[in-house]
């Protein structure tokens, strides 16, 4: 029978602390048949970005071990950043890579979210392809809702320290942030609202303390929908428009070789970039 391997990349709202994320990223990386390609730390943001891989039944128990950590070392009441979060462990997509499918992933978060529940008390929403409930389906509208809501496992009340973690199934995105050569937030949060009219297009506006820059920070649910080159030129039109230039632009995580090959320009211009980021290039090892 074939192998199947399976992409997980959980988001921590942690970017500042080097040693807690490598703890976070150590738990993960601590059992059998797991391996972790890529960890992204951004301290504006104050969130981490790992990416590992593993047979569908380890990665839930490495996405569980990376969870536990960060409930021991995140406190969310003394959280400050620009990105959105619901907890310390903020979301757990888990995506098919080798021999799998989306209701597979599903499943594999269903049993994820329930042990997050049982061994952790985290209240925990399933999301995308994991959703029970059409109006989670979208991450966007669970963060933006206000109302009070029952998670899908636990709760009612959040965690005192973790809050609560959405867990979900879905495709391979693209994330990545362009960075403009001006502090102008409003600009920032302009843009980012014309280029969500694109199909399959996340995208927020936020300011760089560190950096002084006001950034456009987006998600590419579906690459092949909506090219990563077009987005990126509508964003450095109406940033034009406006007399403002492209600082820079930056991978969050990795790619699957298909986009890569789709718009290698695009890539290679990111300030980050590297051949490692390319998710076939580091399946072999």
């Amino acid at each position: 029978m074939a192998a199947k391997l399976v992409e997980c990349v959980p988001n921590f709202s942690e970017g500042r602390d080097a040693r807690v994320v490598d703890a976070i990223a150590s738990a993960i990386a601590s059992g059998a048949r797991v391996a972790v390609l890529d960890c992204h730390r951004d301290t504006d943001h104050n969130r981490a970005v790992i990416t590992f891989v593993a047979a569908p039944e380890a990665a839930v128990e490495a996405a569980v071990r990376g969870v536990a950590m960060a409930v021991e070392r995140i406190d969310l009441s003394r959280h400050t950043g620009v990105h959105p979060r619901i907890g310390a462990a903020d979301v757990v997509p888990f995506v098919p890579l080798e021999n799998m499918t989306l209701h597979d992933c599903a499943a594999l978060a269903h049993q994820a979210g329930a042990e997050i529940w049982r061994r952790l008390r985290v209240p925990v929403y399933f999301y995308e392809a994991a959703a029970l409930r059409p109006e989670w389906r979208n991450l966007a509208d669970l963060r933006r809702s206000s109302a009070p809501r029952q998670p899908d496992a636990g709760g009612p009340a959040p965690h005192p320290t973790a809050g609560a973690t959405a867990v979900g199934a879905r495709n391979f995105l693209i994330a990545y942030n362009i960075n403009l050569a001006t502090g102008d937030l409003d600009l920032a949060r302009r843009i980012a609202r014309r280029i969500r009219a694109f199909p399959s297009v996340k995208a927020l506006g936020f300011y760089l303390e560190s950096r002084k820059l006001a950034q456009v920070s987006m998600n590419l649910v579906d690459f092949e929908r909506t090219p990563v080159e077009e987005v990126y030129a509508a964003v450095e039109e109406a940033a034009a428009s406006a007399g403002v230039a492209v600082a820079e632009s930056e991978l969050i995580g990795m790619v699957p070789r298909r986009a890569y090959e789709m718009a290698p320009r695009f890539y290679e211009r990111c300030a980050n970039f590297r051949p490692g980021l390319i998710l076939e290039n580091r399946l072999p090892a």
